[in-house]
């Protein structure tokens, strides 16, 4: 897993919460004023801090529990928030060097009533120069 994942943060950030087939938790009330783009924006926000602060247990928080919730790799699919999280560990390690995250270019679509799908960009970086870079859909 270690290695699918370096390949992965080398070419795709360990987080493709690519997320590409990346299932995420997320309570959005119907009448909440902020809307399902301000609630997932700020999911990213508090995920990215969360990796930054290298907490790996607040960063997996954010990943559905069930069986089915997938991050995508090179190798394809990984399923399961406890294979995900085995993925993660090396890159938490108190001895690991993790580059810092963050999110741009957020576009979010929602399907009424409380339905969505969300398409952005993962940034990794480090002392000013971008080192990853790659497109997620939640």
């Amino acid at each position: 897993m270690h290695n699918i994942l370096q390949r992965s943060a080398a070419a795709l950030l360990p987080l493709t919460l690519a997320f590409t087939a990346t299932s995420c938790t997320l309570e959005v009330k119907e009448d909440e004023s902020t809307g399902l783009e301000a609630s997932v924006t700020a999911m990213l926000e508090r995920s990215a801090e969360a990796w930054n602060d290298g907490n790996l247990d607040a960063f997996m928080s954010y990943y559905a529990s069930g069986a089915t919730t997938s991050f995508m790799t090179p190798d394809g699919p990984v399923y399961g928030p406890d294979q995900i999280r085995a993925g993660y560990e090396s890159w938490f390690a108190s001895d690991a060097q993790r580059d810092s995250l963050r999110f741009e270019d957020l576009n979010v679509h929602q399907f009424p009533p409380l339905t969505g799908i969300a398409t952005g960009k993962y940034v990794l970086h480090r002392a000013g120069q971008v080192t990853a870079t790659g497109w997620f859909t939640l």
